[in-house]
Order: structure tokens, then C-alpha cells, then sequence
């Protein structure tokens, strides 16, 4: 699944079902899902000041270009992973 993570302040929700229905899937961390349809849209650690949404659930989300892959590592031999450069990195 692919990810983008926003800083809480700066997301705003403007689906019809509203803002997402949370629950625990960790002691400290918590999806959020659709009202309607239940489909999984963030990813929220406690105490973080950071939303993680899919990517797929934005109406824009096919613009943005990854800056990183969890457990690259472990990919398959001929997967191949294109990273965009980090934009927090370059000021």
C-alpha cells in the first residue's frame, strides 16, 4: 500500500462521509477508515503531529512522486524502486 504523510494541521477532508472512523490496531497506533465504505485511508501514531493516508484515497494522489520505501531491503530481486528526491532535504 502506498502512504503519504501530512502534518495533521495541514489535511483537509472534503469527502461526503466526512472525516475518517478510527480504530486501534496497535496499543499506539490507529487507522482511520470511511464511514460508507469502510476502506482503510490513514495511519495515526499517538503523539505523532503526522496523518500517513493512502496515497490512492486523495483526489490528487497520483501527482506525487515517493521519497521513500519501507523494507526496500526485502524486496523482491526484480523489483525495481525509483525514489524522488526528498524535498524536505533540499532547501
Amino acid at each position: 500500500m502506498a502512504w503519504v504523510g501530512f502534518h495533521k494541521s495541514a489535511l483537509t477532508w472534503t469527502s461526503p462521509a466526512g472525516e475518517p472512523s478510527y480504530f486501534s490496531t496497535w496499543p499506539t497506533l490507529h487507522r482511520g477508515s470511511c464511514q460508507r465504505c469502510r476502506t482503510q485511508l490513514t495511519s495515526v501514531a499517538d503523539g505523532s503531529d503526522m496523518i500517513m493516508v493512502t496515497i490512492f484515497s486523495l483526489a490528487r494522489g497520483a501527482e506525487l512522486l515517493p521519497v521513500g520505501h519501507s523494507y526496500r531491503d526485502e524486496a523482491m530481486p526484480w523489483m525495481t524502486i525509483t525514489l524522488a528526491p526528498d524535498p524536505q532535504r533540499h532547501t
